[in-house]
């Protein structure tokens, strides 16, 4: 195994542990929605580092799909917050 392939799956993998633990413990929807935008990143990231590695740009499709999901995710959890701090008093 190349040695900077290991070294990405190392530190993408303490931060996608720390991220979960983010999307877990919460405290707010907004830092669930925030941890998971930062997931979804980490996830492109080493999709485009495997790319970039083996040389291939088959993946591309795929990192556009999640990139879509991220801001539709990020723009449906903005108006669902925006609508319930309007109706609370």
């Amino acid at each position: 195994m190349n040695v900077l392939l290991l070294l990405i799956m190392i530190v993408f993998g303490v931060a996608a542990i720390l991220t979960l633990i983010r999307i877990v413990r919460g405290p707010s929807i907004l830092d669930r929605a925030v941890a998971s935008d930062v997931l979804l990143t980490e996830v492109m990231c080493v999709i485009g580092a495997e790319m970039a590695i083996n040389g291939h740009t088959r993946s591309i499709p795929v990192l556009l799909i999640i990139a879509a999901v991220g801001v539709f995710g990020s723009i449906a959890v903005a108006r669902f917050v925006a609508r319930r701090d309007n109706t609370t008093p």
